[in-house]
């Protein structure tokens, strides 16, 4: 079994620690030589301290770099292969020439290895980057793409020193899941331009396809080392070149780039009217940038049952962005089916996804040729692998038994982002449901008991729960305005206030009573609740509120 990352970098910190101590003392030790005196010691205390710390520095870089170096590469090479077709399909949708989404993934991907905070996640030019920028591009030009590219990279730093990363609690796992197979179905529709247009040819490719990436793990003699994907790809590619099979290959879908990406800045004029036409684009890009990242984060941590840095991943997503603008290509960011394709062919650190940065440039540049005869139907049984092995299956099954609040948050969020394929507003479509969800039901959570002694002239009301917005209106209905008594007394020393709306609601629930009459005393609420009632509410101020019933 390949230990992790993590269990590597403990067990060698565990023996650095028991052999230092041995090594300080021979290093200190001075040699006595023939005369009697003492000589110099062999390493001197500062040479000693430096080639501890190295030592220390190695151990921890071959335990996040080095650990899985054959899962790595070898994965690396399915991605790469994966990433070319997509790539060039993501810059003709935003208008663009094939060779600006083919830099902006091996940037993003070599970048992101080093930056990035989760190890095996693969980060390139995405469809959903793509759809943002098709206007700028059209209205604009590529110049001012590469410069909202900087700018997206500099508001992705910004928020990540403002730590956002951490509202991802604020993400229900509903709205995951919903994310999650709402990405999954994307894939899949997005394959089936290729079956309904395809010929005989391309179906049974694609069969073959399949039948090699699930029936490959079922027999007994094939090597596990060799991922699936990657023998599906070659084989298919060996068929259709050897039996002159007429089909779409990837060289059919653009031309690959000639030459390595060149450093350059937009050629632009850097003033605040660029600033205005820019700016847009680049908050959307940064902003579905990092939320993809990240939702993609979380799920390669449930699928690998390892930690990642959510707000690392967040910088370097900024930084990634930034060198990538600088090089010519188009924002990107985490891609979900190139990391899970990742994952299930082997890839777990940060190798993998420098490995399938550079694979992908080197084979654009010098194996071109060979890269162009790849057929798509190979691409194609691969991404609907990634697509099935994305899906929650288990969600369909559970759906009747979720709460019917949680199972329409879900099939929202996948309505949603189908329909108008976009993850980000599947999500906040998702969150917002699941706020109204929850507000309604923390708002019936508040009641109001009342009692009145026999023959007194004194009603106590004493109220429960979390009084705010949503639940003013069933705060001020509980009471009896026209009871005949002389006396009211609201106890709130149970309740909590949250916002000036709950507070507002007391103050119109007193002058209620006061219109009739009554006498009112309130009990304030301790702790925060409190200091908010004291600050806000009127009635205890001298302040007549008979005429208007409260403010």
């Amino acid at each position: 079994m390949v230990p992790s990352a993590h269990e590597f970098e403990v067990e060698h910190e565990t023996a650095a620690r028991r052999v230092q101590p041995r090594i300080r003392v021979l290093a200190s030790k001075p040699r006595s030589s023939s005369l009697g005196r003492a000589s110099t010691p062999v390493y001197g205390p500062g040479l000693q301290d430096l080639k501890h710390t190295f030592s220390q520095f190695w151990r921890r870089q071959r335990g996040v770099w080095f650990f899985n170096v054959r899962g790595d590469l070898i994965a690396g090479i399915v991605v790469a292969l994966a990433l070319i077709p997509e790539a060039i399909a993501f810059s003709i949708i935003a208008g663009l020439d094939p060779k600006v989404g083919l830099y902006a993934s091996f940037t993003m991907a070599v970048t992101i290895a080093f930056a990035g905070g989760r190890p095996g996640m693969i980060s390139a030019a995405t469809g959903a980057m793509a759809l943002l920028m098709v206007t700028l591009v059209a209205e604009h030009g590529l110049q001012y793409l590469l410069a909202a590219t900087l700018l997206t990279g500099v508001i992705q730093l910004l928020f990540a020193w403002a730590k956002l990363a951490r509202y991802m609690m604020f993400i229900p796992r509903t709205v995951l899941v919903g994310f999650v197979n709402a990405l999954a179905v994307l894939i899949f529709l997005s394959q089936m331009p290729y079956l309904i247009e395809g010929d005989v040819t391309m179906w049974l490719l694609v069969a073959g396809g399949l039948l090699i990436i699930y029936g490959m793990p079922m027999l007994p003699f094939c090597p596990k080392v060799l991922p699936p994907p990657l023998v599906a790809i070659v084989l298919l590619t060996l068929v259709v070149v050897l039996l002159g099979l007429p089909t779409i290959n990837v060289g059919d879908m653009g031309d690959l780039p000639s030459g390595l990406p060149v450093f350059l800045l937009p050629d632009i004029p850097w003033n605040l009217d660029t600033l205005s036409i820019i700016f847009p684009t680049a908050l959307a890009l940064a902003i579905v940038g990092l939320l993809e990242s990240l939702l993609t984060a979380s799920i390669l941590d449930d699928l690998t049952d390892t930690p990642s840095g959510k707000n690392r991943e967040a910088q370097g997503q900024g930084i990634a962005n930034i060198v990538t603008g600088c090089f010519g290509g188009m924002a990107g960011c985490a891609m979900i089916g190139q990391s899970v394709i990742n994952i299930k062919s082997g890839g777990l650190g940060r190798l993998s996804t420098l490995a399938a940065g550079l694979y992908l440039l080197f084979f654009i540049l010098v194996l071109g040729d060979l890269v162009s005869l790849i057929p798509m139907a190979a691409l194609v049984a691969v991404m609907l692998m990634v697509s099935f092995a994305t899906f929650d299956w288990s969600s369909l099954t559970t759906l009747h038994r979720l709460p019917r609040a949680d199972a329409t948050v879900l099939i929202v969020t996948v309505a949603t982002v189908v329909i108008t394929h976009d993850l980000s507003k599947g999500v906040l479509a998702g969150v917002l449901l699941s706020a109204v969800f929850f507000a309604r039901k923390i708002a019936n959570s508040i009641h109001v008991d009342s009692r009145r002694p026999e023959g007194s002239a004194t009603r106590t009301y004493t109220v429960r729960g979390q009084l705010f917005f949503v639940a003013v209106d069933k705060f001020i209905d509980s009471f009896d305005y026209r009871e005949p008594v002389h006396h009211v007394v609201i106890d709130l020393r149970h309740a909590s206030l949250w916002d000036s709306s709950g507070v507002a609601a007391i103050d119109k629930v007193v002058g209620k009573f006061r219109r009739n009459g009554m006498e009112v005393e309130v009990k304030s609420p301790a702790g925060e609740s409190g200091e908010l009632h004291e600050k806000l509410a009127q009635h205890h101020k001298g302040v007549d509120l008979s005429a208007s019933g409260g403010h």
